[in-house]
């Protein structure tokens, strides 16, 4: 008979020990308590949901990595959560009916078919903010500051943010009158960044010309801040649409380095994460410590049209347990006051109200336990009699 080892855990799946879920719990607090302050209301959403609500305006990517099982009760098609952005929508859209603009944030566990990169978890815990109900710069800037005071509460350095528009791709292909096919063959090339491949399919997909050089640019254009400035110049004869959205993009990144004139700011304009999901603005954040982007977000309009109201919608999210990893904040379990086995009231009433002054006080289960058990419970303190009185002392 072969043996099985109960303990161990499926692939990109984890248990968190003591010392690690406090630190992910006092980053989750601190974070929640940041996005409390500037307005942002937290909710919870249900961490299962039939399967045609839960992948509205979602991915095709998002739609793989989603786990499906069948309903008992009502035979019908369910998903366990892979992302929380659409939760949050529909609570926008169906259940709070305000009028305004509405903050909403979030912070709970997602399940992931297979992992997004090399050693990811399949079970992150998402944290975000989403802001409905506005369209203008100003609340993708808001978020976007938002998204870097995140990583600077989690205590995360050298950060880069890069920006980028999926409507300048999306209003090229259709002047360009590409194919849904050579579209598709070319979005896969643009997010490899294989030139070749890309400049093979513009050359046999494309009979304009001038479009095809400005496709080509565009898959170039990635850098630092004078990114934007050459786009400007190389889109001087763009469609008038492309011309809005990078005057958006330029307004955007003005007022955010107004508001954070020590952030590095970087661009790339063929950055199309989330091309299917996002209409407008991406943004992401980066650190030399990871290789992948640490915090991600944009705009994603009108994906309450289907729960009955269409909203203009901006928002980010990022891993906790990541942001957990790279912070330099340490976390370590407290100290203990190790109480006796023993029913004296005087003794019960001193036990509660060190708990309630906050210290972490245990009891024995056992009327004579060895130093050895109060160690490795981590106290320094001991309550004993002495004098006729309880005292707390030290170990």
């Amino acid at each position: 008979m072969v043996a099985v080892n109960r303990w161990l855990l499926p692939d990109g799946v984890e248990e968190i020990l003591p010392i690690e879920a406090m630190k992910l719990e006092m980053l989750r607090r601190r974070l929640l308590d940041l996005y409390e302050s500037w307005g942002y209301d937290l909710v919870i959403t249900p961490l299962i949901e039939y399967l045609d609500s839960l992948l509205v305006g979602s991915s095709h990517d998002l739609d793989l990595h989603t786990f499906k099982i069948t309903d008992q009760l009502s035979g019908r098609m369910m998903g366990i959560r892979a992302d929380i952005t659409p939760q949050v929508a529909r609570i926008d859209a169906h259940s709070l009916h305000r009028n305004g603009p509405v903050r909403l944030c979030y912070a709970d566990s997602v399940l992931h078919t297979r992992p997004r990169g090399l050693l990811a978890s399949r079970v992150p815990i998402r944290i975000g903010a989403e802001l409905f109900g506005y369209s203008g710069a100003a609340a993708d800037v808001e978020l976007i500051c938002l998204m870097y005071q995140t990583l600077a509460a989690a205590e995360i350095n050298d950060i880069q943010i890069v920006l980028g528009h999926v409507g300048i791709f999306r209003t090229l292909v259709a002047a360009a009158q590409l194919s849904a096919e050579a579209e598709s063959e070319l979005f896969d090339a643009l997010q490899r960044k294989a030139y070749a491949e890309i400049d093979s399919l513009l050359a046999h997909n494309s009979a304009d010309e001038e479009l095809s050089t400005m496709l080509r640019d565009l898959s170039r254009l990635n850098g630092d801040e004078s990114v934007l400035q050459t786009a400007l110049q190389k889109f001087k004869k763009a469609p008038e649409a492309v011309q809005k959205e990078l005057a958006e993009l330029a307004e955007i990144a003005a007022q955010v380095k107004k508001h954070l004139p020590e952030l590095t700011l970087g661009f790339d304009l063929c950055e199309l994460r989330g091309y299917e999901y996002h209409t407008g603005i991406v943004f992401a954040a980066y650190s030399p410590r990871y290789g992948r982007a640490l915090a991600q977000g944009g705009r994603y309009d009108s994906i309450g049209q289907v729960y009955g109201r269409a909203r203009p919608a901006s928002g980010f999210d990022s891993n906790l347990k990541t942001l957990a990893r790279l912070s330099a904040a340490s976390a370590s379990l407290r100290c203990g006051i190790f109480a006796p086995a023993d029913e004296d009231d005087m003794l019960t009433a001193l036990i509660s109200r060190l708990r309630s002054a906050g210290e972490r006080v245990i009891v024995s289960l056992e009327n004579n336990p060895g130093t050895d058990d109060m160690q490795e419970l981590n106290c320094d303190r001991q309550i004993m009699k002495k004098d006729g009185q309880w005292q707390v002392l030290k170990l």
